[in-house]
């Protein structure tokens, strides 16, 4: 066996290339039946043990294919969800949906069929939580553009599937410029709470050159708004460097709110209002 090959045990075994002994003892399961030689685990390996244990049917969807694709912020031990023609005998990390899929909506990634950006946002859009939902879009656009009129398509395509009303609400909010989860959960507070829709990663600029670029804004109104994680804690010349920066920032005319994990909801956007209403927003 290859160092890092995934392999279904029985076949291996029927095969002659390698006995039950050196199987128990060098091999880890990662599904039932399926193995890999000890060694860190990727979402890959997982990906492919996960079609493997499904007979070779089944297509990869939803966040484990996002990060297959390589976006971001996906743990390789997420649960890996699977569209497949036939039942599957469920197991602890496997997703199993009955779904139909059309030729065109596959595709492979290191040789793991899965399905195609576009049907990855109609999953992800209508079987995650909304805020996930969109964070996970957020990131799957910023790894790589897909167009939301070929989500759109595949509604119509399969239009009684669930969670449809929830896809058409979400499809306008993906922006692939958030950087983070959390800026993309800001972003939403904003404009669940009656804010117009802030714009992301958006430039001060001080002649042509760019002096900061802020995780959200209102260039309008030349209002920002930053959310201060943990690189904020971890790397002290970051910190440092934003800092010094904010006195410049302000007098190129900028007002920027620093969101923290510990603020409540109320909190920023009562800040977010305040500030935007001083500079001449009405609601």
């Amino acid at each position: 066996m290859s160092k890092r090959e995934v392999f279904v045990g029985r076949e291996a075994l029927a095969a002659g290339l390698l006995t039950k002994s050196e199987l128990a003892r060098w091999y880890q399961p990662l599904f039932r039946g399926v193995y890999m030689p000890k060694d860190t685990v990727t979402l890959w390996d997982r990906a492919r043990a996960a079609w493997l244990a499904t007979g070779r049917q089944a297509v990869v969807t939803g966040v484990a294919a996002s990060g297959l694709y390589g976006a971001n912020w996906v743990d390789p031990h997420t649960t890996i969800e699977l569209i497949s023609p036939r039942h599957a005998r469920p197991q602890p990390g496997l997703m199993v949906r009955q779904e139909s899929l059309a030729p065109d909506e596959i595709t492979k990634v290191a040789g793991i069929p899965v399905v195609v950006r576009a049907r990855a946002a109609f999953d992800l859009g209508r079987h995650l939580r909304r805020g996930e939902a969109v964070a996970r879009l957020d990131a799957l656009m910023r790894n790589g553009v897909f167009s939301a009129e070929d989500v759109l398509i595949l509604a119509k395509r399969h239009p009684h599937v669930r969670g449809l009303k929830q896809l058409a609400g979400i499809l306008p909010l993906i922006d692939g410029g958030a950087a983070s989860p959390q800026e993309t959960r800001l972003r939403l507070l904003y404009v669940d709470g009656g804010l117009p829709r802030p714009t992301t990663q958006v430039p001060i600029l001080e002649g042509w050159e760019a002096v900061r670029i802020l995780d959200l804004g209102w260039e309008e109104f030349r209002v920002g708004s930053e959310y201060d994680g943990d690189v904020h804690r971890t790397n002290r010349r970051a910190y440092v460097k934003d800092v010094r920066l904010r006195p410049k920032v302000e007098s190129l005319g900028w007002a920027v709110d620093h969101v923290i994990k510990e603020d409540r909801d109320d909190e920023i956007i009562g800040r977010a209002t305040r500030l935007l209403m001083s500079r001449g927003w009405k609601r």
